[in-house]
């Protein structure tokens, strides 16, 4: 039988905080074109988990490994540059800025000192068309786009950065039926790229949905990690709850 290919394994990760344990000996590890929903209650350890992923927080022992090559992450900067990307609820866009603007915030792209609009245009516009989302207008603020849009244009920024791993923050939250929908189709999309992810979310129903395995987490410690197809939404809010199988 084929080895599973790992693009992310975090293995027995430990963090507390002024003598609190926030997480507990957690191994997690994620394939490419896979989808791993993280669930749990308030305080369960997930953000801590994925801060560390991200870069925004240190571990205090364990280990990661990127594609089998064991990496040490000092901050966002570092995890970008191993093409882990993270999409907070906030998306982290400038309302008042064009879609363009947005896909190049901060890597703005120059000639001779004139910004290169047309070109970044067209780069963010090809990278959407290729997600299949329809934006009407690339000139107007995202803040006129809706949250499904706005959420496409996020997704879009970082598969431009070349995102191998993705982590998405409760991606559906505020959405309703047809942007979560739309928020599928582009989940769907990303895993025929070979992008891995990370969900986390509170919708038991997204989870199920959307991945392919649950990583049920409660007072920093890893219940269990489930293959969606083999169990149900009762026996997961069961394991939220208490804690065990």
């Amino acid at each position: 039988m084929e080895q599973p290919q790992y693009i992310v394994q975090m293995n027995n990760i430990y963090k507390s905080f002024n003598g609190v344990k926030a997480l507990k000996d957690v191994s997690i590890n994620l394939q490419k074109n896979e989808v791993v929903g993280i669930v749990g209650h308030n305080g369960a350890g997930k953000s801590t988990l994925i801060k560390i992923l991200s870069g925004a927080l240190h571990k205090d022992t364990g280990s990661i490994l990127i594609e089998n090559k064991l990496v040490e992450i000092s901050d966002p900067k570092d995890a970008r540059n191993m093409g882990i990307e993270t999409i907070y609820q906030d998306l982290a866009l400038a309302g008042n800025l064009d879609v363009a603007s947005n896909f190049f915030l901060g890597n703005e792209k120059t000639k001779f000192f004139f910004l290169r609009n047309k070109f970044m245009k067209k780069e963010s516009k090809r990278v959407l068309q290729e997600l299949k989302i329809k934006i009407k207008s690339y000139s107007v603020p995202v803040d006129f786009l809706s949250g499904g849009q706005r959420q496409a244009v996020a997704i879009g920024r970082a598969i431009y950065n070349k995102a191998k791993v993705l982590i998405m923050d409760e991606p559906t939250a505020a959405l309703g039926i047809e942007e979560t929908r739309m928020v599928g189709d582009l989940i769907n999309q990303l895993k025929k790229q070979d992008v891995g992810i990370f969900l986390i979310s509170h919708d038991i129903h997204d989870v199920f949905d959307f991945c392919d395995r649950i990583a049920i987490m409660k007072n920093g410690e890893l219940v269990d990690i489930c293959v969606s197809d083999e169990v149900t939404k009762d026996e997961v809010v069961s394991m939220i709850i208490k804690g065990t199988k």
